[in-house]
Order: C-alpha cells, then sequence, then structure tokens
C-alpha cells in the first residue's frame, strides 16, 4: 500500500492548482485518506486505495472540455469516473498488486453499482463528507450567484448519495461543518427522507 500511495502521490504532485500552497489533488488524496481513517479506520485494503487514488490527475480532464449545461457536466461526471478509474487501475498494478484488487480499485473509483457495491458506497461516502467539511464552504464562497434553492439542492444531492452510516457521522460531531453553512444545511436536510 505504501508504494500505490507513493505513486499516487507523485502524480497527483504534479498537479499545477494549488490549494493552501499543496499540489490541489495531493491535499484531496490526503483528506480522503484522513477522513477514511476518522470514519472507517476498518475499510478493506482496496477502500483505502480507492479513496487515495479517487481524484487522481483530475485537472486533465477540465469541466471547460464539456459543454456548459446539465448533459454536458454529466458528460464530464461520466468520463472523469472513467479516466481515474482506469489510472487508479494502472498505478495500483504498478505497485505490485493482482488484477483482482486493481478491478476492485476501478470498481469503488468508478463509482460502479454504489449501492450494490459496498466498496463504492464507502468512497461515496468519504467524498461526500470531505465535501461537507473541507470544500463547500469555499465552494459557495466561489458560487456568489448561486441562489438558496441551488444551494438547498446541492446539499440534498450530496445527503442522497450517503449511506445512513455517513449521514449519522456527519451529525455525529466528528465533523467540522462550516459554522455560516449550518442553517442552510439544517434547512437543506429537513425535506430529505
Amino acid at each position: 500500500m505504501e508504494r500505490a500511495y507513493a505513486l499516487i502521490d507523485a502524480t497527483n504532485a504534479e498537479d499545477p492548482h494549488r490549494d493552501q500552497g499543496v499540489p490541489k489533488e495531493l491535499l484531496y488524496g490526503r483528506r480522503m485518506t484522513e477522513m477514511l481513517t476518522r470514519y472507517r479506520p476498518d475499510a478493506a485494503e482496496t477502500v483505502w486505495l480507492a479513496v487515495r487514488a479517487q481524484h487522481v490527475r483530475r485537472w486533465e480532464v477540465p469541466r471547460s472540455a464539456y459543454p456548459m449545461d446539465k448533459v454536458g457536466y454529466h458528460q464530464w461526471r461520466s468520463g472523469l469516473y472513467r479516466f481515474h478509474a482506469e489510472l487508479a487501475g494502472r498505478l495500483v498494478r504498478e505497485a505490485g498488486y493482482d488484477e483482482e484488487t486493481a478491478a476492485r480499485v476501478m470498481l469503488a473509483v468508478g463509482k460502479k453499482q454504489l449501492r450494490e457495491n459496498p466498496e463504492s458506497q464507502l468512497v461515496e461516502d468519504v467524498a461526500s463528507l470531505v465535501f461537507l467539511e473541507h470544500y463547500m464552504a469555499d465552494f459557495a464562497t466561489g458560487k456568489p450567484d448561486y441562489t438558496e434553492e441551488k444551494w438547498l439542492g446541492i446539499i440534498a444531492k450530496t445527503w442522497k448519495k450517503m449511506s445512513s452510516q455517513a449521514r449519522a457521522f456527519a451529525l455525529s460531531g466528528n465533523m467540522v461543518l462550516p459554522e455560516h453553512l449550518l442553517p442552510l444545511i439544517r434547512k437543506a436536510l429537513a425535506d430529505v427522507p
């Protein structure tokens, strides 16, 4: 696993974008690993590999390469899932893992069979928790034109993707949620089953 992490981190260290002075996707991978440590330290090794590689080389597939509409957004997301899954599989094989392990990592990173595959769902849970704790506040700042209704929808959609265990974790006090967005979060969750 150390070898796989080193390969994933080395490729993400090439990210030209910075977050707090660190290559953006390198920091993201570390945040994913840290969240998994807090949320599910008993996770399978394939999940540890998948969360670290979830955004591997994301900057190579920019949103601007697709039409700037809803259809284009979904094409971009689907393309990203395939791109990340294929690259993650290659890196874990290069680290010495067998084909079965690589296939499981690719399935989880590719967000395949979310509700049927517990490993895919766990990667989705961790990504949602990381978004809520680390990225939602900055995302809100970067989107001043988003209406409250739009934000309620984003929060509700994130919440719906999460398992009941991840939802409980998010509300348990184990996370640092953006204080100024808590009223909006509570309002969004009031309508989510």
